[in-house]
């Protein structure tokens, strides 16, 4: 798995523009089926691929933390709010609630994460492969699939099964 995650930023580099044209024609015309196609596309590659064994999108970057987040997850470590946003979170340039700093503070040395029952949602639904009108997400995709080897397999699962 790390020769796949050492190797991942250059496949996708090489890929790139070859997504992006691919996403580009998707977002004009998306099939019907395209979420149904997505779903299936994204269970089939998770049947495969363990995230205990990568973990590298929480070793690499950083959810963004939605107020609801905070409030959960400082309610789960009994704080008051603004002592957890003090203690982990910094605002970013986009004044979204980001993490202090990468490696992810919750990451264990296993790879499991000390607060995986109430995570960030962004987080949960990372690398957002089954979401739906998957179309409209396409930027954040050709992102992900340079950070986790299941999105890259995926996209290029995708481009075999549809013909934009």
């Amino acid at each position: 798995m790390q020769d796949i995650i050492k190797n991942l930023p250059k496949l996708a580099k090489d890929k790139h523009k070859e997504n992006k044209n691919f996403f580009a024609k998707l977002k004009k015309k998306p099939p019907k089926q395209l979420d149904y196609i997505m779903q299936e596309l994204h269970n089939e590659e998770f049947k495969r691929t363990d995230c205990l064994e990568c973990a590298n999108c929480c070793k690499t970057t950083g959810p963004l933390f939605t107020d609801k987040d905070v409030v959960r997850i400082a309610k789960h470590f009994k704080m008051k709010q603004q002592q957890f946003i003090d203690t982990y979170l910094r605002i970013d340039e986009d004044k979204d609630y980001v993490l202090q700093s990468v490696p992810c503070t919750f990451l264990g040395a296993d790879n499991y994460c000390s607060i995986y029952d109430v995570r960030p949602k962004a987080c949960s639904e990372f690398p957002h492969t089954d979401r739906k009108k998957f179309q409209q997400i396409s930027n954040l995709t050709l992102q992900n699939v340079a950070i986790c080897p299941a999105a890259f397999n995926i996209v290029e699962e995708m481009k075999k099964r549809i013909k934009v």
